[in-house]
């Protein structure tokens, strides 16, 4: 059977209505987050468990999703529709070459509860299995990302006009020294995965003069707390990289195309990057990578007298991965 065909016009139309939507959905989480601050107060939890006691869901996580989700299918009927809330109740669509929502209700549902204003809507489509078009908003700080494939990404605050991504012209990256890094402790707590993480963690910080073996001393590792906004800092310049294992499309599918947009280059695991990395694939999002659980974003890079950018994002990339360890998710 033959997909629904979308224009540059239908992809319009579908950033206005998306935009509208995370608005609506932003409100509500404010309204989520009152209440369980609230209620919290009081003695009370209505924060529920999924995989352990670090992986939180509460009803509001549900009640956003339930929401984007019927708005998105009285407007676009003919389109598919994956969130994660439905997927963890065990609705789980295959991924075809139709028209496909992705979205995650709150991303950084952990800050949420907590209070820590890094929380976030992001809607994403998939078309023809490549993520096309992103929307991530942060309601705490009324911060909108934005971005469609082949139209650029964009960020707005409160009622300021839209800006395009990257805010500054992306500036040259030598080394990892130099670089701020993203990075997740993420909920999979298992020895395996929490004693690969510390050691690639010290190895990105430490100092190799100081007893670190293989020690990059990176300027800095950031936790944002969520995926999708981790991906929007990358692609507004905050962020030179963001590694993850453990994330689901749902968490990366918005923030890729606002990322790639904004000059970055997305790839999964270490395999996926040996594989493409000398190839016309490279840094080209197929189904595999968007479902792998592997991610690593690179910012746009400045071009140098001795490298372009592509060059230097593949060069970096590749120091980078020859410093952590990979591991399986759970």
């Amino acid at each position: 059977m033959t997909s629904q065909k979308l224009s540059a016009d239908d992809l319009k139309n579908i950033l206005e209505f998306t935009t509208s939507l995370a608005r609506k959905a932003g409100a509500l989480i404010l309204e989520g987050s009152e209440s369980i601050q609230a209620a919290g107060a009081e003695g009370e939890s209505n924060v529920g468990e999924k995989m352990n006691s670090v992986d939180l869901v509460t009803e509001y996580d549900v009640r956003v999703e339930q929401l984007v989700q019927s708005e998105l299918r009285s407007k676009y009927p003919t389109f598919k529709f994956i969130g994660e809330e439905s997927y963890s109740s065990g609705i789980q669509e295959p991924l075809t070459d139709d028209p496909t929502f992705c979205v995650d209700p709150i991303d950084g549902t952990t800050n949420f509860v907590h209070g820590f204003p890094f929380a976030c809507i992001s809607i994403g489509l998939i078309y023809e299995r490549r993520p096309t078009l992103g929307i991530i908003y942060n309601p705490f700080l009324d911060h909108l990302y934005s971005g469609v494939k082949g139209q650029g990404s964009y960020l707005t605050r409160g009622s300021n006009p839209p800006r395009r991504l990257p805010l500054a012209n992306p500036k040259p990256l030598p080394t990892l020294n130099q670089a701020v890094i993203g990075v997740e402790w993420g909920s999979d707590r298992c020895e395996t995965t929490i004693s690969a993480k510390s050691t690639s963690f010290a190895r990105l910080a430490g100092d190799p003069e100081k007893g670190v073996a293989g020690g990059r001393m990176a300027h800095s590792l950031r936790s944002m707390g969520s995926a999708a906004l981790n991906y929007s800092m990358v692609a507004q310049g905050g962020l030179d990289i963001y590694w993850e294992i453990g994330c689901w499309p749902w968490d990366v599918c918005a923030g890729i195309v606002i990322a790639e947009e904004a000059g970055g280059l997305v790839t999964g695991s270490h395999e996926a990057f040996e594989a493409t990395k000398n190839s016309d694939q490279f840094g080209v999002i197929t189904e595999e990578i968007l479902t792998g659980r592997k991610y690593l974003v690179i910012r746009g890079i400045g071009n140098t007298p001795s490298e372009t950018g592509r060059e230097a994002q593949k060069r970096l990339i590749e120091e980078f991965y020859k410093t952590v360890i990979d591991v399986a998710p759970n």
